[in-house]
């Protein structure tokens, strides 16, 4: 019996609703099932769909999100499915028969250079993760991400960053990377069309910058708070993630008007990093949020 925990989030459509999970679900990618006959290898989207209102059940790796008819609204029935989903999955039934095949995914992986040297970014045609992980070290991916373990045993690897459907490397100064970044991505493009383990958990609060530290839940901000998360979520992390890296949210101190937002991937030890921060996320919040923001600061560069 595993100890899974669900927790409820609201989205902009109120039609649907997303029941994080303390655990990963699937390996990786995602599922949209608009009836009970297309959840054939899904028990779990079965089951829910038994119930009258569900319209469509949409699955990844941490999260499931249900949309429903207009017989009801959520806040009649969204604690019932909460307390069913996690009497599931605890239950240790299966969510997902993800199929094995001797056939290998055809999978895209391409190097491209960020504005840190010591970071490349390869991105891929496969979704990784619905949630960003960052790993300082072998023993914080051990715990986690197989595949991250795996790059882990490059030499030269000191830091891993997986996106959605990225994962940037930092290096040591031991090699430049057009010795090895050829060698990384025919790694990367194996080892994903195989089909092996992306990440087998999400990392514990004692490893890293963690999932309550980065991702505060939307649901619990207000204010300001929330609208900062807004406009990085818009107009930030669409462009860092371009150079293969992510800034997140860490908390907003309301009394001196200081944002504190945490750097990963490409955007951690980057040299362009505090000009980014100063000329463009500060800059853009103080025009978005006049008289509400003073200064952002980033608590780990």
């Amino acid at each position: 019996m595993s100890d899974t925990k669900i927790t409820i989030q609201e989205t902009t459509n109120n039609t649907i609703i997303k029941y994080n999970s303390s655990t990963i679900l699937i390996n990786g990618g995602s599922y949209e099932f608009n009836n009970i006959d297309e959840a054939k290898n899904s028990p779990l989207a079965q089951e829910l769909f038994y119930l009258p209102f569900v319209k469509k059940v949409f699955i990844t790796a941490n999260f499931i999100a249900i949309q429903r008819f207009d017989i009801l609204e959520w806040i009649d029935v969204q604690e019932e499915v909460k307390e069913q989903i996690e009497a599931y999955l605890n239950d240790g039934n299966v969510v997902v028969n993800e199929q094995k095949t001797s056939k290998k995914e055809a999978i895209e992986v391409y190097a491209e250079v960020t504005p840190n040297p010591a970071v490349m970014k390869f991105g891929t045609n496969k979704a990784l993760t619905q949630t960003d992980v960052e790993f300082k070290n072998i023993d914080e991916a051990n715990a986690s991400s197989p595949l991250a373990q795996a790059i882990f045993n490059f030499p030269f690897v000191k830091e891993v960053f997986i996106s959605d459907n990225y994962i940037s490397i930092t290096k040591y100064d031991m090699v430049e990377w057009n010795e090895v970044y050829g060698e990384v991505r025919t790694f990367i493009r194996e080892y994903l069309a195989d089909g092996k383990t992306i990440i087998k958990e999400l990392p514990k609060e004692e490893t890293a910058a963690t999932e309550s530290e980065i991702e505060t839940p939307v649901v619990a901000l207000e204010g300001i708070a929330a609208q900062i998360v807004d406009i990085l979520d818009e107009y930030i992390k669409p462009a860092v993630a371009g150079d293969g890296g992510n800034i997140a949210f860490r908390s907003y101190d309301e009394e001196n008007k200081v944002v504190s937002v945490i750097l990963q991937g490409a955007c951690s030890g980057c040299p362009s990093s505090t000009a980014t921060l100063k000329n463009g996320i500060e800059n853009l919040l103080k025009e978005m949020l006049p008289n509400q923001i003073n200064e952002v600061v980033a608590i780990n560069g």
